[in-house]
């Protein structure tokens, strides 16, 4: 195989993780109100965490076998704030995430995008930072743990505050992270 193939195997878990997000959004809708079941909750819990696992695989394919592609740099971190965006989204409705939080998490998304397409356009590359990257993680769990939301008596946790604990996390390094790359952004264009 081609390694620089637009559809590898780094680029095909990416497009399968973009497929799993009308599925976990199907599986989360619920009328105003109303409670997910549990289990339709551990279904989708299983189904998101599997999707945020492929990321990791997929990142690493890319760089262990030089399969990285303008495509898959592209893909992999929108899949993984549309992911992440859309839980966050159809998880308000049953109560498990307050509006407030998803909108701080949706605006940086939407505002770091925007810079980084604007930096691009300026011959300026932006890259991840080690807070985005911990953003994501601690997001990704608050965000699985809410999904399941339900206690979990027979290992004593309650996922529901488990997952409001890491989305608090996460919350404070969006806007962290968020402001880092506005300064990043100013700082590139204005040295220029």
């Amino acid at each position: 195989m081609n390694r620089k193939s637009r559809l590898n195997p780094p680029t095909v878990l990416t497009l399968l993780r973009i497929l799993t997000i009308p599925v976990v959004v199907f599986l989360l809708y619920m009328p105003e109100g109303r409670q997910i079941p549990f289990t339709r909750s551990l279904i989708t819990f299983s189904l998101f965490v599997a999707a945020t696992v492929t990321d990791l695989f997929d990142g690493y394919l890319a760089r262990r076998y030089q399969m990285v592609t303008s495509l898959g740099k592209l893909l992999d971190p929108l899949a993984d704030k549309l992911l992440v965006c859309a839980a966050m989204i159809m998880l308000i409705p049953p109560h498990r995430v307050p509006a407030w939080m998803v909108a701080i998490v949706v605006a940086r998304e939407i505002g770091v995008t925007a810079l980084r397409g604007v930096a691009s356009t300026e011959g300026v590359i932006i890259a991840a930072s080690p807070l985005g990257k911990a953003k994501t993680l601690l997001l990704n769990i608050g965000v699985a743990a809410l999904i399941l939301h339900y206690p979990l008596p027979v290992i004593g946790l309650d996922a529901h505050l488990f997952g409001m604990v890491f989305l608090v996390g996460g919350i404070v390094l969006t806007a962290w992270s968020g402001l880092d790359y506005f300064f990043r952004f100013v700082g590139e264009i204005f040295n220029r």
